[in-house]
């Protein structure tokens, strides 16, 4: 593992002296240091609702319900057309899962072509568990931006947190294979401590998607969500998913990383923004008050987006 300081030197090698930080419209934001001048610019939506049939332990849920929700007569596409309006720049399509893992977006390929060539919109997508070379193939075609999945590198967690009885790791791997055949930008996610609030497969689905043309890895940090099975559970500690942060730098030199949405509050963000810069990461979604500060600091150069952190090849806004 690369120590603090030559994780940071890594990253200044390979990427230069600037600093990414993200603030979608996915929960009202500001700090001090970074207010979003277009909260719209980048909005969620669930094509599900709040429905999800594998109901995870660690979720439940709890994380597509406060999207737009996407009615089933009118559509994803008169969705985008009233967001667009409104002056929404990207989406993100998401939803609950189907009980094989896949969330259902079939029937929403072409809704995705016609929001990219008529709106000019961004379309992110969170795919779940691609099971089928169909939804990867018709997710290119349609033009998408970027694919977006979680990589779980345990067995035991596809089972006891996904409650994915018949699936392994090798499922999760060919997901990945399937979208790179397809040609499509990959925006993998590993959740540090997943396996309640344990680190436990982890460093092996960083070592899948080493394996892949990525654009970007986000990592995020399991956070117990009220009304969820791990809602009594405390985080993973600060000092294994800081050692994590540099690992995946070491493993991953060339390919931007960036620590995600979804991380626990107060004392502990801030201790995780300040080590994501430590180890090098690329960029930080919804800094912790400091973070832009202490990345200056460390002889940074902060950008600022209203974009989601997978959009990590859009113009920054400040």
């Amino acid at each position: 593992m690369i120590a603090a300081g030559g994780a940071l030197a890594v990253r200044v090698a390979n990427f230069g002296d600037g600093i990414d930080f993200f603030a979608p419209a996915l929960k009202p934001y500001r700090t001090t240091e970074f207010v979003p001048t277009d909260p719209r610019a980048f909005v969620p939506l669930s094509v599900t609702g709040g429905a999800c049939a594998l109901q995870c332990e660690h979720c439940a849920a709890k994380v597509i319900k406060p999207m737009v929700s996407v009615p089933a007569g009118p559509g994803l596409y008169e969705s985008a057309v009233a967001l667009a309006a409104a002056g929404t720049k990207g989406i993100l399509v998401s939803g609950g899962s189907q009980k094989d893992g896949e969330v259902p977006l079939l029937r929403h390929l072409d809704a995705m072509a016609r929001i990219k060539q008529e709106l000019g919109m961004r379309v992110v997508v969170h795919t779940g568990l691609v099971r089928r070379r169909e939804l990867a193939q018709g997710l290119a075609a349609a033009g998408i931006d970027a694919a977006m999945l979680d990589i779980i590198g345990a067995d035991e967690t596809i089972r006891d947190v996904y409650h994915l009885a018949d699936t392994t790791v090798d499922d999760f791997e060919r997901a990945v294979a399937l979208l790179a055949d397809a040609g499509l930008c990959i925006i993998p996610h590993i959740v540090i401590g997943l396996h309640f609030a344990r680190l436990l497969g982890e460093d092996n689905a960083l070592e899948i998607i080493s394996r892949y043309p990525v654009s970007t890895l986000v990592l995020v940090v399991l956070t117990p969500l009220v009304g969820t099975a791990m809602a009594h559970l405390e985080p993973p500690p600060v000092a294994e998913v800081s050692a994590f942060f540099g690992r995946a730098r070491d493993r991953l030199p060339t390919t931007k990383v960036n620590l995600g949405c979804a991380r626990p509050l107060g004392s502990m963000k801030v201790e995780l923004d300040r080590a994501a810069i430590d180890h090098g990461l690329n960029g930080i979604a919804y800094p912790a008050e400091g973070s832009v500060a202490y990345a200056r600091a460390r002889g940074l150069e902060p950008r600022f987006y209203d974009y989601c952190c997978s959009l990590t090849w859009v113009e920054a806004v400040a």
